[in-house]
């Protein structure tokens, strides 16, 4: 697996090795070993979801304040532009954000630990995502900051059209007012 630092180095971008033929390809998601020696990471995932989403739609910024995920996040299908959040207010890089193309065609992978939030818009006519958790989503937990908060100025390429958000993304609190990490 290839490791790719970002901006922020807690956030990874993870390239498998890819075997491949005229037939198809084959490659490793996941495994916990590799994962280990080539981020330097001991995590345990407990929770896989999946989500399918059209064009235009924005999830996110979401993050557990209590009992906080770390994600594995890839696109198995269609393309997605992947953010992740600094919301450590200890953190030299608060409130400092990077932004990632994951598809099924590059096979990449992002590693959003804990204490960051987490988002991504739909590119393609629709999309698969897929992602690991650190821990169990607790909707009593979760909270979120609004996809469009000029101090955090994500570079969303939205084409110049609105994106489809879900309600409680529309009304989440900017930066200044959300509930973050110490």
């Amino acid at each position: 697996m290839n490791v790719i630092p970002t901006a922020l180095p807690e956030v990874l971008i993870l390239e498998p090795k890819v075997f491949g033929d005229d037939r198809g390809f084959f490659f490793e998601s996941y495994n916990r070993k590799t994962f280990a020696a080539d981020t330097g990471l001991d995590v345990e995932f407990v929770q896989d979801n999946h989500s399918k989403s059209a064009k235009g739609v924005l999830r996110g910024l979401h993050y557990q304040l209590v009992k906080p995920q770390g994600k594995l996040v890839r696109a198995v299908s269609g393309t997605v532009w992947d953010v992740a959040v600094d919301l450590r207010k200890s953190s030299p890089r608060f409130g400092q954000w990077v932004g990632v193309e994951l598809s099924a065609d590059n096979k990449r992978q992002l590693w959003v630990p804990p204490g960051f939030g987490h988002g991504f818009v739909v590119l393609s006519d629709t999309a698969d995502f897929l992602y690991k958790t650190t821990d169990y989503w607790y909707p009593e937990h979760e909270r979120a900051v609004v996809w469009n908060d000029s101090d955090l100025a994500i570079d969303w390429p939205l084409a110049g059209s609105a994106p489809q958000l879900a309600a409680k993304d529309a009304a989440a609190p900017r930066l200044a007012d959300a509930e973050v990490f110490d």
